[in-house]
């Protein structure tokens, strides 16, 4: 007997594919409140406004994002929020396990993380980077209509059921890259992005519309 399981996920990868040919009726939903609203501090370290590039956004069709840089001595870290009022064809979140190998980076391992918050334990993906000496440790999930997810696969299909029921399909993707070297090794660049994550989530929820 051939294993049906084994087709599970190039399943729900089809029919988020389908879906997003014919969302074009979804309706964008805004964000209660601007994501610059997202406190300054986190982790206990002020950081800076940042930008990316028109052809950046262009490419990745968020409708609001914030970036932030947060320097130290110590393991200095980024932090990315994109969000998209609705995800149609040609518009939709893209997956960063695509996308951050590249320019000299080698993932070297990937997995998930438990991240303890305010509002009970979330699971986030967890990768390691390397460039030469340089290495980089990034956090990410998606967080909208009242999850926090990681699972590729789960996401897909809850943008399909929440599409179909609901008609929406706001979200936003999470990024945290804690950079270290040798003052800092992988355990100590995690403890910085569990603390960065811990603030920051509840953070991004603030901004997001309810659910349902």
């Amino acid at each position: 007997m051939r294993d049906w399981t084994a087709w599970v996920p190039g399943a729900i990868l089809a029919a988020g594919s389908l879906l997003t040919l014919g969302v074009d009726r979804q309706r964008d939903v805004s964000l209660v409140r601007s994501l610059d609203s997202i406190p300054l501090v986190l982790a206990g370290r002020p950081g800076q406004a940042g930008t990316i590039s028109q052809e950046q956004q262009e490419a990745a069709g968020m409708s609001s994002y914030l970036v932030r840089w947060y320097d130290g001595d110590v393991a200095p870290f980024e932090i990315y929020v994109g969000y998209y009022e609705s995800q149609t064809q040609g518009r939709t979140i893209h997956s960063p396990k695509n996308c951050l190998p590249g320019s000299g980076w080698e993932a070297l391992n990937q997995s998930e993380t438990t991240v303890e918050t305010p509002a009970g334990p979330r699971i986030v993906n967890r990768y390691l980077l390397q460039n030469k000496e340089r290495r980089a440790l990034v956090y990410y999930w998606y967080q909208g209509r009242g999850r926090v997810a990681s699972n590729e696969y789960g996401v897909k299909w809850d943008l399909l059921r929440d599409a179909a029921l609901h008609g929406r399909t706001e979200e936003a993707l999470v990024r945290i890259v804690v950079h270290f070297s040798g003052n800092t090794d992988e355990a100590g660049a995690a403890t910085w992005a569990s603390r960065a994550a811990a603030d920051l989530i509840p953070a991004v929820e603030t901004a997001l519309p309810a659910w349902p």
